[in-house]
């Protein structure tokens, strides 16, 4: 669908910064017998492992790719999980990814080294009777091909690797996808093309609709991370630019509908991991869990970054419950694990972590709304009886209008917070508008939380005014006031869906009706604290990333935001008190 509207630039090359221990090209076998070590800052490995080595596998095209597969000495059959991404199979341990395990404060000694950036770690694996595949998917490092960056085509030659495996004569026949990010996001690719060797999936946070979740998000175009991004395409031909093809494509169209993975085909069993923090992954992985047509599918949200999480011991432990139901057969009980497993962060030191849950939002939760008064600056579960306005200077950083509710007593948030928007551009035909809930202490300070172990001055500098993934600053949402128009199939009452598929501009002292989705949240308010809705004209928690520069708005004018009456915008969210 998308291959005449690709735009492809040449891939970047390899740099020494990048290249870990088994790096070079080297097709054969060996064997690391236990006791191996990648390095002194890691684990000695506890089995031997059969390492076969840049292994061709030729997809269905006639494109032949490489993979590394890693399994335990022996001769029983085996299951097989697959990290799947083109930041390089053999790359884990290089310095610029332990040099992030350092910023983030994570101990590389409780691993063993072997994993590819964001997956499994083999040795941890291989212990447990898993072989572990790591590819260089089509284009990547040694592969034959251009890089296609998350597509149905992706999905494609996912599937043609994973049948492979399939029937290798060391493989029982079953085959597990896991990983983080972009090993996520591959992950509902492959899985709605079917393949009849896959068993199960394990998505650790990443998005589900390139378009909405990061170039265009809420349809204004945000393209420094994917410009970051693209430096980490490596190969020997050409790769796919997402910028150049925002710029060409800004309006969804096929191109970005076949970056869409057709979710009502992921039938595999799946254990999703999602987070409220992370500012490029969170609406994706819960839009995927959502969409998915997997009768049998868990949701586990938790409380700090997805990094952190995945390599801590008890959660790969959880992991592994999951793999040997559905990859060895192991009847463990893994079928009575609550289906949703959700936290509740209070950003005190008291969060809570694994509450269980048939749904999210859980069904004990109540949709409420609160309605903006301008006069008091408030958030009221009542409509206020006479219409007002409030305005900011849409240009200014400093811009921006607040609403408070105070609780008293304990209330906790939990689900899919909607803004309902009466607003009104003066002296523009546009808005970029940017809300933000922000939990405050009795007094009006704000709090926020590291998602990571480092806290250190370095970490809390650079977190001040952007690095969000590292700092959690509250849930947020964007939209260009232009591309307003709701999608009415994908829509719901709770979390509305923008079609981005037209430009409708404001007529002079027109007054639209929007609807801002926000991240997913999940928090708690002592009696006493207050909840605060932001509005304004620019993005105030900053960019996603370290080192990466803020969203640009294009704004222009005052911004009116009316309230009351005919025009009673509002928050919705669900509430347990």
């Amino acid at each position: 669908m998308s291959d005449d509207l690709a735009i492809f630039v040449p891939a970047c090359r390899d740099e020494e910064g990048r290249r870990g221990l088994f790096s070079a090209f080297e097709p054969g076998t060996r064997t690391l017998p236990a006791g191996f070590q990648v390095a002194p800052i890691w684990k000695p490995v506890p089995v031997d492992i059969v390492f076969e080595k840049d292994v061709a596998v030729t997809l269905r095209d006639g494109v032949t790719i490489y993979v590394d597969v890693l399994r335990p000495a022996g001769t029983e059959k085996l299951p097989v999980i697959v990290a799947w991404s083109p930041y390089g199979k053999s790359r884990g341990n290089a310095p610029q990814y332990v040099e992030l395990f350092g910023l983030l404060g994570m101990d590389t000694h409780s691993l063993f080294g072997l994993m590819k950036f964001e997956g499994p770690d083999p040795a941890y694996w291989c212990a447990q009777g898993y072989a572990v595949c790591h590819p260089d998917p089509r284009g990547s490092y040694d592969s034959e091909g251009d890089i296609r960056v998350w597509s149905r085509k992706e999905g494609g030659d996912y599937h043609d690797l994973i049948e492979w495996l399939g029937v290798q004569d060391w493989c029982n026949g079953k085959v597990g996808l896991t990983g983080n990010s972009y090993l996520a996001i591959s992950q509902w690719f492959a899985a709605a093309e079917q393949p009849p060797h896959l068993a199960a999936i394990a998505p650790w946070e990443g998005m589900s609709d390139i378009y909405r979740d990061l170039v265009v998000r809420g349809g204004i175009p945000d393209y420094p991370f994917p410009r970051r991004l693209a430096t980490s395409f490596v190969g020997n031909n050409m790769a796919e630019d997402l910028v150049a093809e925002a710029e060409a494509h800004p309006l969804v169209d096929d191109l970005w509908r076949s970056k869409i993975p057709a979710f009502e085909k992921v039938t595999a069993p799946a254990y999703v991991v999602a987070s409220y923090s992370n500012s490029i992954h969170a609406p994706g992985t819960f839009r995927g869990w959502r969409s998915i047509g997997s009768a049998e599918k868990w949701l586990r949200v938790h409380a700090t970054m997805e990094w952190p999480d995945y390599y801590e011991e008890a959660n790969t432990e959880d992991q592994r419950r999951f793999f040997d139901c559905y990859l060895k057969g192991v009847d463990n009980g893994w079928r009575e694990t609550p289906r949703v497993r959700y936290s509740v962060l209070d950003l005190e030191g008291g969060d809570r972590v694994n509450v269980p849950a048939d749904a999210f939002p859980p069904e004990d939760f109540t949709t409420t709304k609160y309605y903006l008064d301008t006069a008091a600056g408030a958030l009221s579960t009542n409509v206020p009886a006479a219409g007002g306005t409030a305005s900011y200077d849409a240009e200014s950083q400093e811009g921006r209008v607040t609403f408070v509710v105070r609780v008293d007593a304990p209330t906790q948030f939990v689900g899919y917070p909607k803004a309902r928007l009466w607003v009104e551009a003066d002296g523009a035909d546009d808005m970029d508008l940017f809300v933000s809930l922000q939990k405050l202490d009795a007094a009006g300070e704000q709090f926020e939380q590291f998602t990571i172990p480092n806290h250190s001055p370095p970490v809390q500098a650079v977190t001040r005014n952007g690095a969000a993934i590292l700092k959690y600053k509250g849930s947020n949402g964007r939209l260009r006031v232009s591309m307003r128009h709701l999608d009415e199939t994908a829509s719901t009452d709770a979390v509305p869906a923008h079609s981005f598929d037209r430009v409708e501009k404001l007529a002079p002292g027109e007054v639209a009706c929007v609807d801002i989705d926000l991240f997913p949240v999940g928090l708690a308010l002592h009696a006493g604290e207050q909840l605060r809705l932001v509005i304004s004209g620019f993005n105030i928690i900053g960019s996603a990333m370290p080192g990466t520069e803020n969203v640009p708005a294009n704004n222009h004018g005052r911004h009116i935001i009316h309230t009351g009456g005919d025009h009673a915008s509002y928050l919705q969210l669900p509430v347990k008190g």
